[in-house]
């Protein structure tokens, strides 16, 4: 394997949802709410798959675009149809 394409521990992916994190941002933005227990793993999981599709979307607007670089301009394009579609 090259070196190039191996990856030290530094730079290995976290396992774990940030749970304490996004506690702590969820009562700082709203300290009324009554959240239940595992209320941060659904907003982490939200996330997460919003930008797996926000990456599909931009994706295909790239190769619309017949670019093989995802850029910029296709994220901003993809969140925009996205934004619209989520609103209902």
């Amino acid at each position: 394997m090259a070196l190039s394409t191996t990856v030290s521990q530094s730079q290995r992916v976290k396992r774990k949802a940030p749970r304490g994190f996004l506690k702590r941002v969820l009562k700082r933005q709203k300290p009324h709410l009554r959240l239940e227990t595992n209320c941060d793993l659904l907003v982490h999981l939200n996330c997460l798959l919003f930008i797996r599709r926000l990456a599909e979307e931009a994706r295909t607007d790239a190769c619309k675009n017949k670019c093989g670089i995802i850029k910029d301009q296709h994220v901003l394009a993809a969140a925009k149809v996205m934004l619209k579609k989520s609103r209902g």
